[in-house]
């Protein structure tokens, strides 16, 4: 187990469904509230918080978790701890949502509050390149149920910052399907793709393949979760000749309880029917797993060989929004990493 672990550590990967809040861990987010609590949390609340069993659960402790990133310095300290998390597992580029719509809905709608917190961003930023050998691009996230003046609020913020923040690269949609689909944003994804934005969608995790259709249908270029997808024989047809991005997460889907178990989750059959696959990891802090444990999974509980998981590290590449040149440099370091 120790060998397959070294060589999925020595593996170039890329990481893109990650959430910057996601990376919160108890401890930091027990020292967060010394920072800002009259009554800090303990260690052992902190904890407690990260117990959940469903969807639901989740979305509950992750707003807990995000009501403690105040100040910029709070941005600062946890991208740098996630950054060097990711760079420890091997992980050399990562696009990372940031809550952009949770920030605005907590700060009275303010666009002009999220710049000196992108200031704290950008400088973890740049010291993970400096100091790491590690890129990462951001993508702003929108919250599907706070209506669409919202989403469009984000999306135009991450519009207008890009000319002066390459790192800025795309935009994204979160939060409750159940509550929300896609059709509703169709307008303000055109506008994005036309500020030259790229553009993902969650899609498909807690209902059925229509949503991954609506999404699909509004343009978007990368999904997360796609789980029902397996459901739908013409989906998985038009996924495969679109060659949409899966971007799927299922140790999230386990704890989140929307699949069984990680060996009942459809990676493999997604794999083996020719889908565009990444393997990431979500909210690593919150379900206890990171990419490594992600990719050992694969290999323990659904047979990845060596080389299917060296194509789950291309794929990563090949799906990215790194420039093509970049993208192929990657993949020869892959293929001359030592088995």
């Amino acid at each position: 187990m120790d060998d397959i672990q070294a060589f999925i550590r020595r593996l170039p990967k890329a990481e893109l469904h990650l959430h910057l809040e996601g990376t919160i861990t108890p401890a930091t987010l027990a020292e967060l509230s010394a920072r800002h609590d009259a009554t800090p949390i303990t260690l052992a609340e902190a904890e407690a918080l990260y117990q959940f069993t469903d969807f639901t659960g989740f979305i509950e402790a992750f707003k807990a978790v995000t009501r403690q990133l105040i100040h910029a310095d709070d941005y600062e300290l946890v991208a740098w701890r996630m950054m060097q998390h990711l760079a420890g597992q091997g992980v050399v580029h990562a696009e990372v949502f940031i809550s952009v719509g949770v920030i605005y809905m907590w700060r009275n709608h303010d666009p002009a509050c999220f710049e000196p917190i992108f200031d704290g961003l950008e400088r973890a930023r740049l010291r993970a390149e400096r100091e790491l050998g590690l890129s990462v691009y951001w993508i702003f996230d929108a919250v599907r149920h706070f209506t669409v003046p919202e989403a469009e609020r984000v999306f135009q913020k991450a519009a207008q910052m890009r000319a002066e923040f390459p790192s800025i690269v795309g935009i994204g949609l979160g939060g409750d399907e159940r509550r929300c689909g896609s059709e509703p944003f169709r307008e303000i994804y055109a506008a994005a793709r036309d500020a030259g934005l790229r553009l993902t969608n969650h899609a498909g995790e807690t209902t059925g393949p229509e949503a991954i259709w609506e999404a699909l249908n509004i343009g978007s270029e990368r999904l997360g979760h796609v789980l029902s997808a397996v459901d739908d024989p013409n989906l998985l047809h038009a996924l495969r000749t679109r060659r949409i991005v899966l971007e799927l997460n299922p140790t999230s889907n386990v704890r989140t309880g929307v699949c069984p178990s990680f060996a009942a989750h459809p990676l493999r059959r997604y794999f083996d029917a020719g889908l565009l696959v990444t393997l990431n990891s979500d909210d690593p802090a919150f379900f206890g797993s990171d990419v490594v444990n992600e990719y050992l999974l694969a290999h323990t509980q659904q047979g990845f060989t060596r080389e299917e998981l060296r194509q789950l590290a291309a794929n990563s590449f090949r799906a990215s929004f790194l420039p093509h040149a970049t993208q192929h440099s990657w993949f020869s370091k892959i293929a001359g990493t030592h088995s």
